[in-house]
């Protein structure tokens, strides 16, 4: 037991250091996501990547209650269904919602999937829209599917009924690359503590295995600790620094966000769970997290400012409506690809390096449709997500507010020009 921080830690035989969540014990970050969120640090276990915890909470899903479909959708990353598929269990991809850009409660029939296990409720760049969350959980519970709540875009903030309490059974944070924390590594699973009520079988199995994951090892943990320099590094070399990373990661000495096989419907690793190292850094991080999401807030208040009233332009009704939400990114989507594509030009020119999440689905594209049930899929039962793919964008929200209203400037210039 470390006395500073409460937590047990193990060693690897690589001599790795993981955080465990034994009995009366949790990690830093654990403690602190418990803390933000007003729920117990016991019901949430570190893991060292996010979509490692939902792989093992979709395997022991599997094996307590047999195969069978997960409800998911297209407009994601493939980082998000390759749980599902590494688990053995089977896609079916729901349409979502233009206003939500998650799953939509009321095209949404449970009962027309065979063997319905759970359903993915997404909060897609942070914007989590609660009555439309606590109908999808309704439908889903009405079946008796786990909902599986992906909160990787917000971390710390889970959606909730009218009694404030969460909605999900299992929810998902992230603390890796490309989100709300600076980490790049790292993150928890929440169990619902009713689940052992309602399952607890299945409750106290994962609870078990997350309590018991290994360390990632030292190739993994030193890697993690030189990532952010190696991609200093590679991005000054320009043209021989892609060729390096290449390099690296073929030689296993760079951590890509995404690698080759996860865009063929695998992971990279069996799961495993955080590092000491990890732990620490997303501890502080989560401390700092109210001053993170107060400066997106106001960068999404000058988006919302500026360009909501721009005919040539469709924002998400939740991105629009209420208080400004601390986005990971602004959506926005254009008229076509076309004119998608020169917006990100525009405002990458001014300095706000704009995404084209998710474009293409499944995002950053697929290279087995097969492994992901995308060569069985009907496509006039996702029209909206097909719609949304062809015409989307994402602005930046970890900038200066002058930067932000130049790159509403540039945007809106190019739409005057056409």
């Amino acid at each position: 037991m470390n006395p500073r921080t409460g937590t047990t830690s193990t060693t690897s035989t690589n001599g790795a250091v993981s955080t465990a969540n034994a009995v009366g014990t949790a990690s830093a970050a654990c403690r602190a996501l418990a803390e933000r969120t007003g729920t117990n640090a016991r019901d949430w276990y570190p893991v060292f990547k996010a979509r490692y915890g939902m792989l093992v909470a979709f395997e022991t899903l599997a094996e307590q209650r047999g195969r069978g479909a997960v409800a998911t959708q297209l407009f994601t990353c493939c980082t998000a269904v390759d749980p599902i598929v590494t688990a053995e269990l089977i896609p079916v991809y729901a349409d979502v919602d233009a206003d939500t850009l998650a799953i939509d409660p009321n095209r949404f029939d449970p009962k027309a999937i065979a063997d319905l296990r759970a359903v993915m409720l997404q909060h897609t760049f942070g914007l989590v829209d609660e009555p439309s969350s606590a109908a999808l959980a309704e439908r889903a519970h009405a079946v008796g599917a786990l909902v599986m709540e992906d909160c990787a875009h917000c971390v710390g903030r889970m959606a909730r009924d009218e009694r404030g309490l969460p909605l999900a059974d299992i929810s998902i944070h992230s603390f890796g690359v490309e989100k709300m924390l600076p980490t790049r590594f790292g993150g928890a699973v929440w169990i619902n503590p009713r689940l052992a009520a309602d399952a607890p079988a299945l409750d106290r199995q994962l609870r078990s295995r997350l309590a018991a994951l290994p360390a990632p090892g030292g190739r993994l943990d030193v890697v993690t600790k030189l990532y952010v320099n190696q991609n200093r590094v590679f991005s000054r070399l320009g043209g021989l620094g892609g060729s390096l990373r290449r390099t690296f990661t073929r030689l296993g000495w760079y951590e890509p966000p995404i690698a080759d096989v996860e865009q063929r419907g695998g992971l990279a690793y069996r799961p495993f769970a955080s590092t000491a190292w990890i732990d620490g850094k997303a501890a502080a991080a989560l401390h700092d997290l109210d001053g993170n999401e107060d400066s997106r807030r106001a960068i999404v208040g000058v988006y919302r400012r500026r360009l909501a009233d721009c005919a040539a332009l469709e924002i998400p009704g939740v991105a629009l409506d209420g208080p400004a939400q601390p986005l990971l990114r602004f959506p926005l989507f254009a008229a076509d690809t076309a004119t998608a594509d020169r917006l990100i030009e525009a405002s990458r020119s001014v300095g706000g390096y704009a995404e084209r999440w998710y474009r293409p689905e499944l995002f950053p594209g697929v290279t087995d449709e097969h492994a992901y049930g995308l060569d069985r899929l009907d496509r006039g039962t996702v029209t909206v997500s097909d719609d949304l793919v062809a015409r989307a964008l994402c602005l930046p929200t970890e900038l200066s507010e002058q930067r932000a209203e130049a790159i509403c400037d540039a945007l809106l210039e190019v739409l005057n020009r056409h």
